[in-house]
């Protein structure tokens, strides 16, 4: 009697699980984007966001909460609710930099968090200015050898895709450059054209029409695995930096708490978006890769990555604050 009593008990006390993933999503999602409209992290979620709601028969909201490098839009997404209600979209800099960046964080990207999934990936690309006589990352390394403290490299601001790229770099091949801040990626890319700066981690998107053009000069990509729009370009790893790897990449998750059963059928339905043509061909377009995956693999890649920027900003001795 006891174990029949015991086992009506444990179906009951699942019965709330089964029903919210069998009528989720009853009522509009909000998907909070960290950052404000119109750069490639809110196009990626607008496009996630209408297919998830196309088909799932419900509205995904983006709600654009731009600010503190990402931290003001995930402390928020952090501490709603975790009943599926609200996702949030965020980048390696919200989920992996932030953490070791600021010495006072809002949030944990581990704790206060429940992956879903690794969206994209992007690679950057590592050019310099023509007139930097250099043809390869080995004569960079070289050169900037020889003349320590010499070259300058941009980025789009302290602890951003190019900052760190940059201090990776400068880690791993012993040597020193000046990192010299931009409010925003473009006007670093203007002025490596113009040869203010001598060398830049930059997107791809942006930086592949002036190395066609010849106004850049590419030297790697700054992933393990070589660019589609430039095949010929080798990675830096190829080029005598083993090792070495930084993409800028998005994933999406919900506040942790969130019933198993929902962030699992979240994840069915974005594997199964990335896989349609168009999501594909406007990922391509925007220079990301797709990913996919698992929570579980999601979730340990996270952690690998927030040990390898920990070490990058305390070695390099990058500040936000």
């Amino acid at each position: 009697m006891k174990r029949l009593l015991l086992r009506t008990v444990c179906a009951l006390a699942a019965l709330p699980s089964i029903s919210w993933a069998q009528n989720y999503p009853a009522k509009t999602v909000r998907f909070v984007v960290p950052f404000v409209a119109g750069g490639p992290t809110d196009i990626q979620g607008r496009l996630l966001g209408e297919k998830l709601g196309q088909r799932l028969g419900q509205q995904f909201i983006i709600d654009n909460r731009g600010g503190a490098n990402g931290n003001i839009g995930m402390d928020l997404a952090a501490k709603s609710p975790p009943d599926g209600y609200t996702l949030v979209i965020a980048t390696v800099g919200t989920w992996a930099v932030n953490p070791s960046l600021y010495k006072q964080m809002p949030y944990d990207p581990v704790k206060d968090f429940a992956p879903i999934m690794q969206v994209s990936s992007s690679p950057g690309v590592l050019i310099v200015h023509p007139s930097v006589p250099v043809k390869s990352v080995k004569d960079l390394v070289a050169l900037a050898r020889a003349k320590p403290g010499k070259l300058d490299y941009g980025s789009s601001g302290v602890g951003g895709f190019g900052h760190i790229s940059g201090a990776l770099f400068c880690l791993m091949t012993k040597t020193e450059m000046v990192h010299i801040p931009y409010k925003s990626s473009a006007p670093s890319l203007t002025d490596l054209i113009a040869g203010q700066i001598q060398v830049l981690f930059n997107n791809a998107i942006s930086t592949v029409p002036f190395i066609k053009s010849g106004q850049a000069r590419a030297l790697a990509v700054t992933s393990l695995k070589r660019m589609q729009a430039l095949p010929d370009l080798p990675t830096i790893d190829e080029s005598g930096v083993k090792g070495y790897d930084n993409s800028s990449w998005s994933a999406v998750a919900a506040p942790a708490g969130t019933p198993r059963d929902i962030i699992m059928k979240l994840n069915g339905e974005l594997n199964q978006i990335l896989k349609l043509p168009d999501v594909q061909e406007k990922n391509a377009a925007v220079g990301a890769d797709p990913v996919g995956g698992t929570p579980e693999q999601f979730g340990a890649y996270l952690k690998s990555e927030i040990a390898k920027f920990a070490r990058v900003v305390k070695e390099a001795k990058i500040s936000a604050q």
